[in-house]
């Protein structure tokens, strides 16, 4: 693979900053000054930054099924369980978009730095599917709302799919697909409308769906969803 790839890969910066610090002169592979798109064998090549050794970790893909107040994030000054805490062997692994600790549904996790920051960007457009049970407008209300210009901090949320189904006890079940990840965006979304979330899941992030997965539960991802994520993003899952 690409040296800046494998370097993204070890967690040591991003494939951008791998880059200056290859120009900078501070990365060597085997022993030699390395030169920006050179390739490495990581198996067999020493690839060291600034002296200290680089551990390539391999990639893993995983999907998790994020229960109700667990929170997204490695650690927690509250105590609260973290995601980390349901994965066996969570090392080198980091999540790709990050849940509310009210929100449930699917959570990606994988130990592929360059691919998290385009799953995440907002000039790949990934699609990410939810349902809410809300309450606070009518059906017909909201059929007409969701439909309209909704605006969060200044700039309009765009819905790529909308539906909204009547509930119980007045309650709508509103199932979107938002292709941004603004925080706590499809809740602010809601809110601005006037409506009051009771519960909220994500079913779908880009071609990996939550599916009958168990809540508190992971999978790997099988090879198809692999190379559906990587073609979604436009990125050469073999480093190229």
């Amino acid at each position: 693979m690409r040296l800046q790839r494998a370097l993204a890969r070890a967690g040591i910066a991003s494939r951008r900053a791998a880059e200056e610090l290859i120009r900078a002169g501070r990365v060597r592979v085997d022993g030699k000054v390395a030169e920006l798109g050179s390739k490495v064998d990581p198996d067999r090549q020493k690839i060291t930054v600034g002296g200290k050794v680089v551990q390539v970790i391999p990639r893993r893909w995983l999907a998790f099924h994020k229960p109700l107040g667990v929170v997204t994030t490695a650690s927690d000054e509250q105590g609260r369980r973290n995601v980390l805490d349901f994965i066996k062997d969570p090392a080198g692994l980091t999540y790709v978009g990050r849940l509310d600790v009210m929100t449930t549904g699917l959570l990606l996790l994988t130990t592929d730095g360059e691919a998290v920051h385009r799953l995440t960007h907002p000039k790949y457009r990934v699609p990410r599917r939810y349902t809410a049970l809300v309450h606070g407008r009518s059906a017909a209300e909201l059929e007409k709302l969701v439909h309209g210009r909704v605006e969060v901090e200044g700039r309009v949320v765009v819905a790529e799919e909308v539906r909204v189904r009547p509930g119980k006890e007045g309650r709508c079940i509103l199932d979107v697909t938002l292709t941004e990840g603004r925080n706590r965006i499809v809740r602010r979304w809601c809110e601005a409308m006037g409506l009051k979330v009771e519960r909220l899941a994500r079913l779908s992030y880009g071609p990996v769906r939550l599916g009958d997965l168990p809540v508190g539960r992971s999978r790997p991802l099988m090879p198809r969803e692999e190379a559906a994520l990587y073609k979604t993003i436009r990125l050469d899952p073999s480093g190229d």
